[in-house]
């Protein structure tokens, strides 16, 4: 049976005092939610002391993929697992726009995280203009092909995918159920297709725009194993509720 995952994406927000007091109100606020697995990918600065609360698993937003080395602003895996954080996020979409990252770069992040047994979250997802011209799944596959779909079957309880629709964040556009649908089944598709029995039990996240309005119609989707979500990951209270959504 796959995970189901609810991960909070606070990219570069929220100050000190307020990742604590959203911490104190998810402590207060989680209870009799076993079943769902929370992560939080939070600022690098404030790792250790969200880690020391034991409440949900605590990870990273970036990683370099040296072990260590003269790359000024950058963090390793050893330094995350010693202020314990276990996961990382590699991919997401503003990394790939805004500090352009590669699909090499990407692919030797991932195996950094393989070699070291360090779990992480792939992202992929396509542009409006890709949207538009219909190329979106071969565009995706491509992502997948480049950094994932190498790796030896031994690897994939490290892995989790997540798919956002570049032009669905923050922009006012949502995708809907049928669109989702088409790309989880087909990242499914091509899982399957490379690791057989071992592929389907990889839980792929969904992070376009997730709101308490439409959570419970995208967690019901069959290929959805919960969400990526960020805006509404800010209020402790909102992101707990989410996890109520789904069946």
């Amino acid at each position: 049976m796959r995970k189901k995952i609810l991960a909070a994406n606070w990219k570069m927000n929220l100050s000190y005092a307020d990742a604590q007091a959203w911490l104190t109100e998810f402590k207060s606020g989680n209870g009799g939610m076993h079943e769902v697995e929370f992560r939080l990918y939070a600022p690098t600065l404030y790792l250790h002391d969200l880690a020391k609360s034991e409440v949900l698993s605590v990870g990273a937003q970036n990683v370099h993929p040296s072990v260590s080395g003269a790359f000024t602003g950058e963090v390793s895996i050893p330094q995350l697992t010693s202020v314990g954080a276990s996961s990382v996020l590699i991919g997401h979409s503003e990394r790939r726009l805004y500090f352009h990252e590669t699909n090499a770069f990407l692919k030797d992040k991932v195996n950094a995280c393989c070699q070291q047994d360090f779990s992480f979250i792939f992202c992929c997802g396509e542009s409006l203009e890709t949207r538009q011209s219909g190329e979106h799944l071969d565009f995706i596959k491509g992502q997948l092909e480049a950094a994932i779909l190498h790796l030896d079957k031994a690897y994939l309880p490290l892995l989790t995918i997540a798919y956002e629709p570049i032009w669905a964040i923050g922009t006012g556009q949502t995708a809907d159920t049928t669109q989702i649908n088409e790309v989880h089944a087909y990242i499914r598709q091509l899982l399957e297709k490379q690791f057989g029995e071992e592929g389907s039990h990889v839980s792929i996240l969904y992070g376009g725009s997730v709101t308490a309005l439409n959570a419970q119609s995208i967690f019901a989707c069959q290929d959805v194993d919960g969400g990526l979500i960020g805006g509404a990951s800010l209020n402790a209270h909102t992101f707990i509720e989410l996890a109520h959504c789904f069946k």
